[in-house]
């Protein structure tokens, strides 16, 4: 099969959950390309990005002008850059797309590069589903249309646009899918066809991530970490203060926040206004291997998720995942879909969001009770094991391009 992938920025270390299915098709022996909107980060690379020459695989839409008469002077200009005229002459048939073809998004979306037809055309985020429509309408008109949902595009998009907001992708997509079952049902609410979307989750490489034990030697200092963007939903901030109430009574206490974002001012504020310089550490972005080893000297990883103002949610994120394969006992929050990862009392536990109070006493329980670590990191392990393999969910995804070809194909 041929696969186009349509996402905001790429490459981008904290989307290895996207990575993860392009290198996956890749070693089964799919083509894939990768259409961008935007350049991501470049500095700094997952390993991937440079071990499948992803960067030689990918291309940059052009930017949609907001401006109509900076659109129109724009797109004169692309004509001179090599697009073929036979897309370009479909993307400006007014007479079968309408205001679709005068308002010049689909001669926006014409593939920079494209010499063979595609069977799939893979919208990672529901956001980038309009972009999917444009795009295989002018480029693949034969391909079939799928979108994933995974978060921010089902919850705050949807709070900012209007609950219709994805009638017409629901009407012409072909399929649907989304990372957790809190999110499937959401997609139904607004008006997805439930036999049209399932839940396929983001799976990780079990076998990159050691399972160890976790105890608690004597006079160690008892090491907690976060990983994620720095952000609202991510609810760091109660971390900081639960351990504010806690450090008095348990001074042992050491937390790592691995990730960066715009709200890392105002942490960095906060730890020195609770005079936490020297036990919570702001530690920036760290690649997959740095993580792996930062975790591997960690007794328990908090992962606080809150609905954001804006109404951005989470699903069972990986970072969650990660630490779970390596034995680590979780406290999370019940929020959006991570309740159907991490089991209450089994592999970790959970608050409810925002709760500073209920997360300072889970904080405490834990490290009043190393002996309940082990049995948590290996219920954890196993549940990854299980739901998350990515060998697994990578030939699931397969199966499901195909049975999506195969379905359309015979009605």
């Amino acid at each position: 099969m041929r696969v186009a992938f349509i996402v905001g920025h790429f490459p981008r270390l904290s989307e290895t959950f996207i990575l993860n299915q392009i290198t996956g098709l890749i070693d089964r022996g799919h083509e894939v390309d990768i259409y961008a909107e935007y350049e991501g980060e470049t500095a700094k690379l997952h390993p991937d990005v440079e071990k499948y020459q992803l960067l030689q695989r990918t291309y940059y839409l052009t930017p949609i002008p907001t401006h109509g008469l900076v659109r129109v002077l724009k797109g004169v200009l692309l004509l001179f850059q090599g697009y073929t005229p036979r897309r370009w002459l479909r993307s400006l048939n007014v007479f079968q797309y309408g205001l679709l073809a005068a308002s010049l998004r689909l001669f926006y979306s014409i593939a920079p590069s494209m010499t063979q037809p595609y069977d799939i055309v893979h919208c990672q985020f529901g956001t980038q589903g309009f972009r999917g429509l444009w795009f295989r309408a002018v480029n693949a008109p034969q391909a079939k249309l799928i979108t994933m949902f995974r978060g921010h595009d089902i919850s705050q998009f949807v709070k900012e646009r209007g609950e219709t907001v994805y009638h017409e992708l629901f009407q012409q997509g072909d399929f649907f899918l989304a990372n957790c079952e809190f999110f499937r049902q959401k997609a139904i609410q607004l008006g997805c066809d439930p036999d049209r979307i399932l839940v396929h989750f983001s799976g990780l490489d079990v076998h990159k991530f050691t399972f160890k034990p976790r105890y608690l030697q004597p006079a160690e200092p008892i090491r907690l970490a976060t990983t994620g963007r720095l952000v609202e939903k991510k609810g760091i901030e109660y971390v900081i203060r639960a351990i504010a109430q806690r450090i008095e009574q348990y001074p042992n206490l050491e937390y790592t926040i691995i990730g960066d974002g715009p709200l890392r001012h105002s942490l960095e504020h906060l730890i020195q206004a609770l005079n936490l310089s020297t036990v919570v550490k702001l530690v920036g972005w760290k690649n997959e291997q740095e993580i792996i080893e930062i975790l591997d000297q960690t007794h328990l990883f908090i992962a606080p998720s809150i609905t954001a103002d804006t109404g951005d949610q989470d699903a069972p994120i990986n970072v969650l995942k990660e630490a779970m394969a390596m034995g680590l006992p979780v406290v999370s929050t019940y929020h959006g879909g991570i309740p159907e990862l991490v089991e209450d009392g089994v592999s970790g536990l959970l608050v409810p969001e925002r709760d500073v109070n209920a997360l300072a006493e889970t904080l405490g329980y834990l490290v009043e009770h190393p002996d309940r670590w082990a049995a948590m990191g290996q219920a954890g392990r196993r549940y990854v094991e299980t739901h998350f393999d990515l060998q697994s969910l990578n030939d699931r995804l397969v199966s499901i391009y195909q049975q999506v070809l195969q379905s359309t194909s015979n009605q």
